[in-house]
């Protein structure tokens, strides 16, 4: 199966097209050009250089969140664009679980801590370890403080593999409390389009009426209102 991933739930963004037998092409930038300027034109130019068109691809993936309000509904838009006018099906998988494909060439039984800087204090984070060289859950997607998730790690007490956009502040945080940590190199350091493909290989394919921002919390503006409507 030769799958279209997409990814924009941060800064960077990427596409890549991977097959039964692994990546064929990626297209990553961490410029930080906005997503709608760039997204699709990355994979436009990928599908022209590898002499592919839409009609090559049977699965169109994304990241669908957590991640940045903005940049995971540019990514989903695009996709459900993409889906709609092409047919193909889709698949919305977890940002945090395809950023712990990042982890693969880690140890077997070894801890990969997801993080993206949910600001406020907090991390979006899941954690999961490797097994038979897949990433294995051992929590859902959440929204929490590093108080919980030094706990958390702690509590693990295996050294953890750190990933994601949120992995220097996360490992810079965890060593203050003495934990055992392992920052991932730059180019295993962020969310990337290759994930999303390894991970839409394992999750089932949706209608593109059924692709979905998830978020963890309510965006800025949500809160603001909720605050002038309550007073908090």
């Amino acid at each position: 199966m030769r799958i279209l991933g997409f990814e924009s739930s941060a800064k960077s963004a990427s596409v890549a097209i991977c097959d039964e037998n692994g990546l064929i092409s990626q297209y990553f930038q961490n410029s930080g050009l906005t997503h709608s300027r760039t997204l699709l034109p990355m994979a436009e130019d990928m599908l022209k250089n590898l002499d592919m068109s839409l009609s090559d691809i049977d699965l169109i993936a994304v990241a669908h969140g957590p991640g940045s309000f903005t940049g995971v509904r540019i990514g989903v838009s695009a996709v459900k664009g993409l889906a709609w006018g092409s047919g193909k099906p889709v698949c919305g998988v977890s940002t945090l679980l395809a950023m712990a494909y990042n982890g693969v060439s880690a140890p077997e039984g070894s801890i990969i801590c997801c993080v993206m800087d949910a600001r406020r204090e907090q991390f979006y984070n899941a954690l999961f370890v490797m097994r038979g060289g897949i990433p294995v859950r051992l929590c859902e997607d959440r929204a929490i403080g590093t108080a919980k998730l030094v706990e958390d790690i702690e509590n693990q007490k295996k050294p953890v593999f750190i990933v994601g956009d949120g992995a220097r502040l996360c490992y810079n945080t965890l060593n203050n409390f003495e934990v055992r940590t392992i920052l991932a190199p730059e180019p295993m350091l962020y969310q990337s389009a290759w994930g999303v493909c390894m991970a839409a290989q394992r999750e089932p394919a949706q209608s593109v009426h059924e692709l979905l921002p998830v978020y963890l919390r309510l965006s800025q503006a949500e809160r603001e209102r909720q605050e002038r409507i309550f007073g908090r």
